[in-house]
């Protein structure tokens, strides 16, 4: 198993807990994601366990250049984002499993062993914020644009100003965001692209 967190007190003790298995051995760390994709070739471990967030290469970044060497990789994302954005993410990159850090030893034991054995592991709560997103319209890029400008304060004018677009067109876009976002009102919508990780406030 290789196990990759730019934290080096969560990497010890997963790679402690992990190696007291006598089915698991840990062959190799790496605290960042361009080293994990570096030390994954080097060692072609059967499980990888990644952080989404980490430096030089984020998680998704890591599982993608991994799954271009072999598409077949066993990866599973530790880590404490469970937003709706991070969820899709990791999973359309390519991750078998998808684990909080919060969650009990056994728990992320268990996972291990079923990715391992070829299955797909995501908590119940996380796939039901996966399916709502993914039953859910996707936001367009230019609505995104919207989204962003909105969540820094600026009017339907300094909107259309930034975006070399007419009032009119902003609201159309405002209109959609509302539906898709299945909400009301600006301060709904900022609050549910927050949760779903489409923007950072």
């Amino acid at each position: 198993m290789l196990i990759a967190d730019d934290h080096v007190t969560v990497r010890e003790g997963l790679a402690a807990i992990i190696g007291r298995q006598p089915d698991m051995l840990v062959v190799s760390e790496a605290a960042d994601g361009q080293a994990c994709v570096e030390r994954w070739l080097e060692y072609h471990p059967d499980v990888t366990l990644l952080d989404l967030r980490m430096p030089m290469l984020d998680g998704v970044g890591a599982i993608e250049a991994i799954r271009r060497e072999d598409a077949a990789a066993r990866l599973i994302v530790l880590t404490t984002f469970d937003t709706d954005h991070d969820i899709t993410r990791a999973i359309v990159a390519g991750a078998k499993g998808y684990m909080l850090k919060d969650a009990q030893r056994e728990e992320l034991l268990e996972c291990i062993r079923a990715v391992h054995a070829g299955e797909v592991r995501i908590p119940p709560l996380l796939l039901a914020k996966l399916a709502s997103t993914v039953s859910g319209e996707a936001l367009t890029g230019r609505e995104l644009e919207v989204l962003t400008l909105l969540a820094r304060g600026c009017s339907n004018k300094d909107i259309a100003r930034q975006l070399l677009i007419g009032e009119t067109t902003v609201k159309s876009h405002l209109r959609s965001i509302f539906t898709k976002l299945q909400v009301l009102s600006r301060t709904e919508a900022l609050t549910e692209a927050n949760r779903r990780g489409l923007i950072r406030l």
